[in-house]
């Protein structure tokens, strides 16, 4: 399985609305896409700032290629992204899962 991570940051005033976005729109364009296998938003406020996280899980690179529709490094934003987002980085990681924590 494949960890697929993007980083993007926002002023905090403007936090909630992107993760309303980002839970309204973001999150469900990749929700149910072929070999997608779930992930996490995460969000934490330093000083002026917000910085959200998503790790998305995909069984393989190809089908990251598949749902991005090209090379799978590339980021993927909506339009409305540009508003919130301080930068919009081009690049993504992913990292092969190796191991997990089971819950107690």
């Amino acid at each position: 399985m494949i960890a697929r991570i993007w980083r993007g940051i926002t002023h905090k005033d403007v936090a909630e609305a992107y993760l309303t976005h980002l839970n309204t729109v973001v999150l469900p364009g990749v929700t149910g896409k072929p070999g997608q296998r779930g992930g996490w938003a995460l969000r934490r406020f330093q000083g002026d700032h917000a910085e959200f996280v998503v790790i998305t899980l995909w069984d393989t690179m190809e089908s990251i290629r598949s749902w991005v529709g090209g090379d799978p490094q590339q980021a993927v934003y909506t339009r409305e992204e540009a508003q919130y987002l301080l930068d919009q980085e081009g690049l993504v990681r992913h990292y092969d899962t190796v191991g997990t924590v089971p819950p107690p």
